[in-house]
């Protein structure tokens, strides 16, 4: 369930306009210079670990409506290009997801199109359901922050530790108590095969392994 204000806590004032409803939960400061600075390979079939964050780190994907347009476009896309999730995480302010294609070369179209897609819907979002907040940042600042994070998985140790680690973002967040009770990542599926609005596939070889099922 998720966790009530804890007393003792001081508030933080952010330096950028907030969405409703935000609480604090920045991701970790070194991702931002990654997402810049690391270079992205996809010349081979490897399951592809990415983060992306929104613009100056604002809070943009507080409302269920927005979580909801990000998974979204991330099943619609992966669809087209013949893709499958492993695994995913929507935080207030940044994105986590581990994905695969049976192609090399197919990852930057897929966050390009990801990234820009989702964008459009978002803005289109704020304007009508938050025309307060959209008054008061710039019309032209983006919605994402420029780049992603990447980061290349071959064994099935790697798959797991990444996947434990997006599904325990929202506990490390104090945003709930368990990894299963946010209801915006793939921990449900994994812990109780629960729908989580889009298939969680594994990839060939993958899921003939005897662990392919990861609890936490």
């Amino acid at each position: 369930m998720a966790r009530p204000d804890r007393p003792g806590r001081t508030a933080t004032r952010s330096l950028h306009p907030q969405p409703p409803n935000s609480h604090q939960s920045p991701i970790p400061p070194h991702n931002s210079q990654l997402m810049v600075n690391r270079r992205v390979f996809d010349d081979e079939k490897h399951i592809h670990f990415v983060t992306f964050s929104c613009y100056k780190r604002r809070r943009c994907l507080e409302s269920e409506r927005a979580k909801r347009i990000v998974i979204g476009h991330l099943g619609s896309l992966l669809a087209q290009q013949n893709g499958m999730c492993l695994g995913y995480v929507i935080m207030p302010n940044h994105v986590h997801a581990m994905v695969w294609f049976p192609e090399t070369g197919q990852l930057s179209l897929f966050m390009n199109k990801w990234k820009s897609q989702s964008s459009h819907a978002l803005k289109e979002l704020y304007q009508i359901r938050f025309p307060r907040y959209c008054s008061q940042i710039n019309d032209t600042d983006p919605f994402w922050q420029a780049r992603y994070y990447g980061f290349n998985i071959w064994s099935y140790g790697k798959f797991e530790e990444k996947l434990r680690y997006m599904h325990e973002n929202p506990v490390k967040a104090d945003l709930v108590d368990h990894p299963g009770d946010w209801p915006w990542s793939s921990a449900r599926w994994y812990l109780q095969r629960k729908s989580v609005g889009l298939p969680i596939q594994l990839p060939p070889g993958l899921e003939t392994d005897d662990r392919s099922v990861v609890r936490g």
